[in-house]
């Protein structure tokens, strides 16, 4: 009973066969379908490197939420580099509330305002790139990936002896509240005062002002080398002692996963104004360079996707059996209409040939002999 169980189970099981064998003796192999299987087989390899390829590639995708975090402190990171004797400026933090940052985190830095050839060659790299990225948004996309997490290099240290040093730069970080804000450099040191707060600028002559100057770096939260903000390599050069420069800047906070590195670090945009002080001619103002950012509500997050293994394996799939359907396809119908055509040319070519012999044949005949002609 178990035998012939079996036997009923393969039975039924061969009957479910979708993929019948044919055998040998009735298969035939021509020239024109190795030549399809050729062509077939190219493509296949082709495509599923192509396929392996886009495999390998990754993505970036943006999710937007509200940020809900208020509590925690906003960093931002400042280089800067002003055309004026460091004992003449003073940078400092006011925020909407009016409360005052210190700005124990700035370091005041003596240095030549002209870059050298080997400074100047890559502030002229780093423009290059900020106007391929305001042209083509995509390539934003292409710094997530090849961001890292680490300590950004130290920039080396001037030669120049201090005496013959013009310029202050003006390098670190600051802790500010997550509110809207002004980060400003203008002439004197700031001190502390019950109503907010004020510069030492009555001692410093007007014709020591020179605020031309060039941003290096300009980022907020945490530092990602890899990553160009929008005014690093902004330079702005002025022969006006009373000229202000403001940027008005809306920080994005951010959350970026890569493969590389995850971090929570602020985007942001920026518009500038420029203008000179003149009271006479109603531009009043004072002097400096005023950076007025404001926090936004929305959080953006920056995730690097891959294509799963299983997607890849059904594209993949899915070229070979079309390939392979395709061309199957293909070929049937052209040797089709090939046979079609051949079997009309050999069809008309075998009539002639058939009625040919008939007629040439009733033109040999001649009549039988009779008695008659025989005895004549």
């Amino acid at each position: 009973m178990r035998r012939l169980t079996k036997k009923k189970a393969l039975t039924l099981v061969r009957e479910l066969d979708a993929f019948p064998k044919v055998p040998e003796s009735y298969v035939e192999s021509t020239a024109s379908g190795g030549t399809v299987s050729l062509i077939a087989f190219t493509l296949m390899a082709a495509l599923a490197c192509l396929e392996f390829f886009v495999y390998r590639n990754t993505w970036m995708s943006y999710e937007y939420e509200v940020d809900k975090d208020f509590i925690s402190k906003l960093k931002i990171n400042v280089d800067i580099t002003v055309a004026m004797r460091c004992q003449y400026v003073g940078a400092d933090v006011l925020d909407l509330a009016e409360t005052m940052v210190a700005s124990d985190g700035l370091k005041y830095e003596p240095v030549n305002f002209e870059l050298s050839p080997h400074q100047r060659l890559w502030h002229m790299t780093l423009l290059h790139i900020q106007e391929s990225l305001r042209v083509e948004h995509s390539l934003q996309d292409v710094l997530f990936k090849a961001a890292i997490k680490g300590v950004p290099p130290a920039e080396p240290q001037s030669e120049d002896t201090s005496t013959s040093l013009s310029a202050c730069r003006i390098h670190g970080h600051l802790y500010v509240n997550k509110v809207a804000g002004n980060f400003h450099i203008t002439v004197g040191k700031s001190i502390p005062h019950p109503r907010g707060h004020a510069h030492l600028a009555a001692l410093i002559s007007h014709d020591a002002n020179n605020f031309s100057h060039r941003i290096d770096h300009l980022s907020f939260g945490e530092v990602i080398p890899g990553l160009i903000n929008p005014l690093d390599g902004t330079e702005k050069v002025t022969a006006d002692p009373n000229h202000m420069f403001q940027y008005f800047i809306t920080v994005v906070p951010t959350k970026l996963n890569t493969y590389r590195v995850s971090a929570d670090t602020h985007q942001y945009s920026v518009t500038e104004r420029e203008r000179a002080i003149n009271h006479a001619a109603g531009s009043h103002g004072v002097s400096g360079i005023f950076m007025k950012y404001d926090i936004s509500s929305l959080m953006v997050k920056v995730t690097e996707q891959h294509m799963p293994l299983w997607q890849f394996l059904v594209r993949l799939c899915g070229i070979i059996g079309g390939i392979f359907s395709t061309t199957g396809m293909l070929h049937g119908m052209v040797g089709f209409l090939v046979d079609l055509i051949c079997c009309r040319f050999q069809m008309g070519i075998y009539r002639n040939l058939k009625e040919a012999p008939q007629d040439v044949q009733e033109n040999n005949e001649s009549p039988a002999p009779t008695e008659n002609d025989s005895e004549q």
